[in-house]
């Protein structure tokens, strides 16, 4: 009886589908209407970017109703990795995320989705109609769940997945290969992170977004395959214009040969990579994830109703392409002493992110220094006139960092003192204070070339004026509001 009733509901289907694609012609959805709708369906469970496989589990199953969902296998660990599949339309898309294990935008975004698949009433349910019909959705939402628990980017193994498409050494990537054998896409989105310091080309211009049709040999030429993948990118960054203007970057294509984007477009699926960068002001990424939530969307509307077709591969190649630019902080012609002699150097910083205790905190590091010309800085300071000058570590120690307020770390760096040290507490605890905290260690670590990091004041005439901590720049007679994401050494 049951397989009736299935039989039945798939033929209702397919007529609702022969009927609607015969009267469908592509129209972009409204900017404001998909904002509307991710206001409304965003997952509200899912409130930063550092959450665990434990986390999805409930929303997974909060979904059966609606969703086909099917374990797939293990991780590593032995932690599940689950499809989710809805529609029962002709065109087959699958949609994999976090392969990465800390690269979760776009699982956020895809939560995010499932609210709104399920949802009625809202003036939407004629695309939902539409969707249903001419399309059949697999979603993984978390490939690498090992590496999503500890935020990082490689497997338990400590391989990285999205280059074990061929060895499949990785339970992990024997199931993601298995999922596309399976269902035989004719199209696939590989979703990803890129880093914040991803640029369009030449630009100051933050790659929000990069898109990419992977090439499938080294010669990256185009068939039928690819093309589709093209127009498809070409239609999502028309949409991309409206919400972040210049901020869509083309990554780059040069062919990968364990890579899994290159190879599943290489077996026939048309594949397109999304990389979600940075945003200025969102460093949970939020903003971001709505992005995702439209662009996605959009591409599943142009493939529902075959919408790509009015694109070019022309359009696709348009996109500028990524750079790698962008750094935190650029400071010009700072003068430093060698000899007696004083230089003006450029230097540039950025600062890496690292796992503590549920969260994260930040070690900068100088990148480069000399001629800066080429980098374009989230800060930039000019320097001129103005000289390097070492940091001090007051010399009477604190009981805890609980004594330590923001207005004393400052009144102390005005003295000229980068560093204080602590009784109590523990290495590697977090903080947000302006000024470096020392219990392991009695030393400050600091400099100005690119084996030191950086920690030093910017004086001119025997005033301190400016300090760097860590990488973040403190204006010391003016200090702006910004989160701190030190730790104690």
């Amino acid at each position: 009886m049951k397989n009736l009733r299935s039989f039945l509901s798939t033929l209702f289907l397919m007529s609702i589908s022969l009927t609607v694609f015969s009267q469908i012609s592509y129209e972009r959805i409204p900017l404001e209407k998909m904002e509307a709708a991710f206001e409304q369906y965003k997952e509200p469970a899912i409130t930063h970017r550092r959450f665990k496989h434990a986390d999805l589990q409930p929303l997974i199953q909060k979904h059966s109703k609606v969703f086909q969902v099917e374990k797939l296998g293990e991780s590593v660990e032995g932690k599940s990795i689950s499809s989710m599949k809805w529609g029962a339309g002709q065109s087959k898309v699958m949609l994999w995320s976090q392969m990465h294990g800390n690269e979760s935008t776009a699982t956020m975004a895809l939560f995010d989705l499932f609210n709104f698949l399920e949802g009625s009433g809202d003036g939407f349910d004629d695309l939902r109609m539409l969707l249903k019909s001419q399309l059949s959705l697999k979603f993984i939402p978390m490939i690498n769940p090992d590496g999503a628990d500890a935020f990082k980017r490689r497997n338990s193994l400590d391989i990285d997945l999205n280059r074990d498409a061929i060895s499949q050494i990785s339970p992990e990537a024997v199931i993601l290969k298995s999922a596309r054998d399976d269902f035989e896409p004719e199209f696939g989105f590989n979703l990803h992170d890129q880093q914040v310091y991803y640029n369009v080309v030449n630009t100051p211009k933050q790659a929000t977004i990069s898109l990419l049709a992977p090439a499938y040999n080294y010669e990256t030429e185009i068939n039928d395959v690819r093309e589709r993948a093209m127009q498809t990118i070409a239609g999502m960054n028309e949409l991309l214009q409206q919400i972040i203007p210049g901020g869509v970057g083309k990554y780059d294509d040069a062919f990968e040969p364990r890579a899994f984007g290159d190879n599943i477009q290489k077996w026939g699926t048309s594949t397109i990579l999304i990389e979600s960068g940075g945003y200025v002001g969102d460093p949970e990424k939020q903003v971001i994830r709505k992005i995702n939530f439209m662009i996605i969307l959009n591409a599943l509307h142009q493939i529902a109703t075959k919408g790509y077709e009015k694109y070019t591969t022309e359009q696709y190649f348009a996109i500028p392409d990524n750079g790698l630019q962008l750094v935190d902080l650029k400071i010009n012609e700072m003068l430093v002493s060698v000899n007696g002699t004083q230089y003006p150097i450029d230097l540039v910083v950025r600062r890496r992110e690292s796992e503590a205790n549920g969260s994260y905190f930040v070690s900068g590091a100088i990148d480069d220094l000399g001629d800066m010309q080429v980098y374009f800085g989230f800060e930039e300071l000019d320097a001129t006139g103005m000289e390097y000058v070492e940091g001090k570590v007051y010399s009477t120690p604190f009981e805890s960092i609980n004594e330590i307020s923001e207005e004393k770390a400052l009144e102390l760096l005005r003295q000229g003192f980068m560093a204080v040290k602590v009784k109590n507490g523990a290495a590697r605890e977090l903080h947000t204070l302006p000024i470096q905290v020392l219990k392991s260690t009695e030393k400050l670590s600091g400099g100005w070339t690119t084996s030191s990091a950086p920690n030093f004041f910017l004086g001119k005439e025997g005033k301190l004026i400016y300090a760097v901590i860590n990488g973040y720049l403190i204006d010391l007679e003016n200090p702006k509001s910004q989160l701190f994401k030190n730790r104690i050494l």
